[in-house]
């Protein structure tokens, strides 16, 4: 890697027309040389304006070079392996339309990866935006512990650590040459399955607070429920190409799923019904004791918007669970199947 390293910024997008200004304003206007780094963006046929405002703004502003591309099969993956195989950087960031970076990200990255070589990748906190007052909510339910566990990410980076995976994050570009690009059977979750293979060929992925992102949660409940229902379904994949990388947490949610379907199996009869409610009310009070808190830290306590709280913890937990269980379902003679779709990427002559 040179000294000031050459860096192609991914934006795989569609159909984000309310989001998509804001996310190349914040790539356009680093402070990283702007002469050093390029955007690409890969529109998936949106169907709205996407597409034009992206030109537009392009054709505005000449330095950092803004290229959109064409991406017919409409997916993320597709979208990023499309874009990285015109990428000229030395390092690589993937970053989502439906996010935009702190101003000095890029060059965060840049110090991070020269003078940690040992590191493959880094990524760093993302702080969860909300457009009013129902995804406000939404967005206090995914920064929490009780809503997404331990994804130190979303809840909270005190230090930079050695971690199993990293979101928007800034790869050298030797990585894709070795171990190929995303996996374009993931649809969702390709991010965790490409840092989990990225870690079984040796790489070591790093996070730091120093590097910030923000993301825009879902605006409504039901974006919310279709979200986490295809995390949780893509769960299944990840785990069948890496089963090394499975932990007790990852399982919780169909759990609990299935307790709450064993419980209403119990309440048919007139002898279990008293057990039935075990499951249900062990849950309720943890949620209401998590939405309390939640909403007294955030000063939202029984204002209008509190009452969406617990509804909207009970989504995460309830659709990934759902979403796991339908996987499992789908999935279930793929346990010895580790392939996928995983284009190979050549070096640059």
């Amino acid at each position: 890697m040179s000294q000031i390293p050459f860096i192609t910024v991914i934006i795989p997008a569609r159909n984000e027309s309310a989001f998509i200004e804001e996310t190349l304003r914040a790539a356009a206007l680093q402070t990283y040389p702007q002469d050093l780094y390029e955007i690409l963006v890969a529109d998936g046929n949106s169907t709205d304006d996407t597409r034009q405002k992206i030109t537009q703004f392009a054709a505005r502003h000449k330095t950092p070079r803004i290229e959109v591309f064409n991406n017919p099969k409409q997916t993320m993956p597709s979208g990023f392996n499309l874009a990285l195989g015109a990428a000229k950087g030395e390092i690589i960031i993937m970053m989502s339309a439906h996010a935009n970076m702190a101003e000095d990200y890029l060059e965060q990255c840049a110090d991070f990866l020269s003078q940690h070589l040992e590191a493959s990748c880094v990524g760093g906190a993302i702080t969860t935006l909300s457009q009013d007052k129902k995804s406000k909510v939404i967005a206090l339910a995914m920064s929490s512990i009780f809503g997404v566990g331990n994804s130190s990410f979303r809840t909270g980076l005190n230090a930079t650590a050695k971690t199993d995976s990293a979101v928007f994050a800034a790869y050298r570009r030797g990585v894709f040459e070795k171990i190929g690009g995303l996996d374009e059977e993931m649809i969702r979750n390709q991010d965790d399955e490409f840092n989990y293979r990225l870690r079984e060929y040796g790489g070591e992925i790093y996070s730091t607070p120093k590097i910030r992102s923000f993301y825009y949660s879902r605006a409504t409940l039901g974006g919310l429920w279709k979200q986490y229902f295809q995390y949780g379904f893509y769960k299944v994949r990840v785990l069948q190409k890496h089963p090394r990388q499975m932990s007790l947490r990852q399982f919780v949610p169909p759990l609990f799923v299935l307790a709450l379907l064993f419980s209403s199996l119990l309440s048919i009869l007139p002898a279990t019904r008293s057990l039935s409610l075990v499951v249900p009310a062990a849950y309720l009070l943890a949620n209401l004791a998590a939405s309390l808190m939640t909403a007294y830290k955030n000063k939202i306590l029984f204002r209008p918007s509190f009452f969406i709280l617990p509804i909207a913890f009970a989504i995460l937990h309830i659709s990934y669970g759902l979403g796991f269980l339908a996987g499992l379902f789908k999935f279930w003679n793929r346990w010895g199947d580790k392939n996928g779709k995983t284009p190979s990427i050549e070096p640059l002559p």
